[in-house]
């Protein structure tokens, strides 16, 4: 059995979870998030505890045993909690300001960047320099952050560019002068 696929997953009060053969819909006060999972796994749910079963021990199903019991988890928590991850601007001129929804990034370049939220995220700026963005799924939150860092990402010899904040940007050395007897 699956260490992570076999563990029953806890929905807790505020949060409706409804199983409709393969598709899998969760709502709570952050959001709803829908999503159709493989036909193979057996999905139950009874007194608040939500089970995933397999069919048998082929190598594909234990891998999607897990698979499915995280997705499901991931959309109990996105819409219960919500899920966060910030990012920091780091160099001289670099801001961001909020526009609307989105958010207006200016990182050097000749033209600020404009950046439309996905999904249900919601963008939000503290300060000139930090950017957080939150939302129910772990998927599409990830997946904004990974795009607005990608519009500068950090320079291991300077230092500056869009990081996450807890990331560690590893510092190279740069160019040593040779010095040579003439």
């Amino acid at each position: 059995m699956s260490r992570i696929g076999k563990a029953p997953i806890n929905v807790p009060d505020g949060v409706d979870v409804k199983i409709d053969g393969t598709t899998v819909t969760v709502k709570g006060k952050v959001g709803e998030l829908t999503r159709t999972l493989p036909g193979t796994m057996k999905i139950g749910l009874a007194d608040g505890v939500v089970s995933v079963e397999r069919p048998n021990d082929e190598p594909d199903q234990r891998a999607l045993h897990g698979l499915t019991r995280s997705l499901i988890n991931n959309m109990v928590i996105g819409c219960s909690e919500g899920f966060e991850k910030r990012l920091e601007l780091i160099g001289t001129g670099y801001r961001v300001a909020s526009k609307g929804k989105g958010l207006e990034v200016n990182v050097g370049y000749s033209h600020s960047i404009d950046v439309a939220p996905i999904g249900d995220n919601k963008l939000a700026v503290d300060g000139q320099n930090l950017v957080i963005v939150s939302g129910p799924s772990k998927e599409d939150v990830g997946e904004q952050a990974a795009q607005i860092r990608k519009l500068r990402k950090p320079n291991p010899y300077t230092g500056k560019g869009i990081k996450y904040v807890d990331e560690v940007i590893r510092r190279k050395a740069g160019k040593t002068a040779v010095g040579g007897a003439a």
